[in-house]
């Protein structure tokens, strides 16, 4: 049986070393050093937060959803999920969760899956993917859209049918929750706040997401 940990956090807004909002359908880059901690909330609820994370000493050794879901043997993230990269490297660990549930199965949207899931005239709406890609060229370093993986959904609600297939659904998170990340190694974060219009997880009505980090 999957269990859900919900777990607040002692860490105070005001002690943040950085805080930022990430208005709807932009993106954010910003590289993470050991020990120091990331929250993600979610302002108005049922928001998607779609996140890539890097070694930031190796890029080519990004997030992968099939070594974190194998190294916990759960398929979704929760209070002590560690994020690992493709060669298994810990990046992150969730310290603190008060969503309770977040996907790493159902992709970034991109103009062509939009398509597919929703209908060909949305093929020039913007998406995470395009996102990901515009601060990924405004970084340089040599990042590419090679460098694009399967990411996180964070506050997405996206649950498993009994055939296997995947559905999207209203989402489970509620304006205010949050979820924390401790960085175990330096860690580069990008997200793309979705802007998408045709998904129920966020009522159909993209909203702003903040991000604080604190000093280890």
């Amino acid at each position: 049986m999957t269990v859900f940990i919900h777990k607040e956090s002692e860490r105070r807004p005001d002690e943040a070393s950085y805080d930022h909002i990430i208005p709807a359908g932009e993106g954010w880059m910003r590289d993470l050093r050991p020990g120091q901690v990331l929250r993600i909330v979610d302002l108005e609820g049922n928001q998607a937060a779609d996140t890539l994370f890097y070694d930031a000493e190796n890029p080519e050794d990004h997030y992968s959803a099939v070594q974190t879901i194998a190294g916990q043997q759960n398929i979704y993230l929760t209070t002590g999920s560690v994020l690992r990269a493709e060669s298994g490297k810990p990046l992150l660990t969730i310290v603190a969760d008060t969503c309770g549930r977040h996907d790493t199965l159902g992709g970034a949207c991109s103009a062509q899956s939009n398509t597919v899931r929703y209908a060909h005239e949305t093929l020039p709406m913007h998406n995470c993917r395009d996102t990901f890609m515009l601060q990924l060229a405004k970084r340089g370093d040599g990042y590419t859209k090679r460098d694009l993986a399967p990411n996180i959904n964070f506050f997405m609600n996206v649950p498993v049918t009994p055939e296997g297939g995947l559905t999207f659904a209203d989402g489970v998170s509620a304006p205010g929750r949050y979820v924390e990340m401790r960085a175990e190694t330096s860690v580069t974060a990008l997200i793309s706040n979705c802007p998408q219009l045709n998904n129920p997880c966020n009522a159909y009505n993209p909203t702003p997401v903040r991000v604080l980090i604190w000093e280890s």
